[in-house]
């Protein structure tokens, strides 16, 4: 009997078979660091920007957890600055994308496909990524919680006629630090919108922020077990093609703990219709 979505959700939010390496990107020039399961060749991959002066070891369980489900997970370290260049951020996620498909991993024993590395990031990191994903093919792409970032990542999402995933928190989906509705409109293929209940922004940080205690920066453990969850699916459907995540790359399938956010469409568009 195929699992259930509420049994995949509950599988997938729990680290997965496979036992962890970590790597230090910096010892091939960049800042950062890499998780890999211990051994596989032609392994897919995931390359994932941080949010806004946030440091990339605040995903850390988040890029382990991709790691134990067979996903090799880097994550560059650079860009922590309040005037941080989203364009720079982008550039780096591709040089990651670079660094784990040229060379060996590990002890030798890990290597990834050139062809199966996806771009993913949070806050201005899933700006990033999809700027970062523009003209390069990726079979996949993911923002969770995005954010504006400068140039706008819906000129690039239009650019794009692979898969997105666009994960938005269900307690700020309107605010004007969550750009989620305007990248899924824009994107140029096939883009899924959904928002996280009772997840708010941050939510996805893991650790003590400085704010914390007053609800900002504040780490949430449902936020991040769905999150991961879904991101899991996700890219272990598009990446390896496994059909039993297929739900999660389903426009309108019913996930536990989300909601599927309506497309909107553009007002001059449905005043045409309208009037036609």
């Amino acid at each position: 009997m195929a699992p259930t979505p509420k049994n995949l959700v509950n599988s997938l939010s729990k680290r997965g078979p496979h036992p962890v390496l970590r790597g230090d990107l910096a010892l091939a020039g960049l800042p950062g660091s890499v998780y890999t399961p211990a051994e596989g060749f032609s392994l897919p991959a995931v390359v994932f920007g941080h949010g806004w002066m946030t440091r990339a070891d605040r995903y850390r369980d988040t890029l382990i957890h991709l790691a134990s489900w067979g996903i090799v997970a880097a994550a560059p370290d650079t860009q922590r600055s309040p005037v941080a260049s989203h364009l720079a951020l982008a550039a780096d996620l591709r040089t990651a994308a670079d660094i784990v498909t040229g060379v060996r991993l590990g002890p030798g024993m890990i290597s990834v496909a050139a062809d199966r590395v996806a771009f993913a990031g949070h806050g201005m990191g899933g700006g990033a990524a999809i700027i970062a994903a523009a003209d390069h093919g990726a079979p996949a792409v993911a923002a969770v919680f995005p954010a504006p970032t400068a140039p706008p990542a819906e000129e690039f999402a239009a650019r794009q006629n692979g898969p997105a995933l666009v994960l938005a928190p269900a307690e700020d989906l309107d605010s004007m630090n969550c750009n989620a509705r305007s990248l899924a409109a824009a994107w140029g293929g096939q883009a899924i919108l959904r928002s996280v209940d009772k997840a708010s922004t941050s939510g996805l940080l893991e650790g003590r922020a400085l704010l914390g205690a007053v609800g900002l920066g504040r780490s949430e453990r449902g936020t991040q077990r769905v999150t991961r969850a879904l991101l899991t699916g996700y890219l272990l459907y598009h990446l390896t093609g496994d059909t039993q995540y297929a739900l999660f790359a389903t426009p309108d399938a019913a996930i536990p703990h989300t909601t599927l956010v309506p497309e909107e469409h553009d007002e001059d568009q449905t005043s045409q219709l309208l009037r036609g």
